[in-house]
């Protein structure tokens, strides 16, 4: 894999973080809204695994935030 995806997905997770964080939603809560447990947040956000485009989708609605802004 190289170096710049892992940057990326870095990037990625913290993003999700941040906007989590900004609406005062914990891991859990995020979770519960995207219909995952919150050490896969915890995954995401770390970029210890990538979430996939459906996860994406659905984090970014839960986010009230479009795709791309969390992916730019």
């Amino acid at each position: 894999m190289p170096a710049w995806v892992t940057t990326r997905r870095r990037q990625i997770g913290e993003r999700i973080r941040m906007a989590r964080r900004q609406l005062g939603l914990s891991q859990m809560q995020l979770g519960e809204l995207v219909g995952r447990d919150h050490k896969t947040v915890h995954r995401w956000e770390t970029a210890a695994t990538p979430p996939n485009l459906d996860d994406l989708l659905l984090v970014a609605d839960a986010l009230g935030m479009p795709l791309a802004d969390l992916l730019r």
